[in-house]
């Protein structure tokens, strides 16, 4: 199994927009043959003095996959080609890190 933490800077104020792309393919995602979890989720302030600031412009997909081959395949479905079509004016960087159970 791997993890990927998929860190995406927003436009500023369309983090909302970017949102609702990933909501139309959370399904469509999560249907994929090796995924295990994949969803987007936006800071939370919690007073705790280790967190960093929230970051009003940003998100993180939080995805578990199978194996990495399952992943490369996620990246070239259909619906993935039309949301980084779709998201290109809403995105200003995007980032992962890959993980493994250590």
């Amino acid at each position: 199994m791997i993890c990927v933490l998929a860190t995406i800077e927003v436009a500023a104020g369309r983090r909302d927009e970017l949102l609702e792309l990933l909501r139309d393919i959370v399904p469509k995602v999560r249907a994929e043959q090796g995924c295990i979890e994949y969803g987007p989720m936006i800071d939370v302030p919690s007073g705790l003095e280790a967190q960093n600031p929230p970051q009003e412009n940003s998100l993180v997909i939080v995805e578990k996959w199978e194996s990495l081959d399952a992943l490369k395949a996620h990246l070239k479905t259909i619906h993935m080609a039309e949301y980084f079509r779709r998201a290109e004016d809403l995105r200003l960087s995007m980032s992962l890190r890959i993980l493994q159970p250590a």
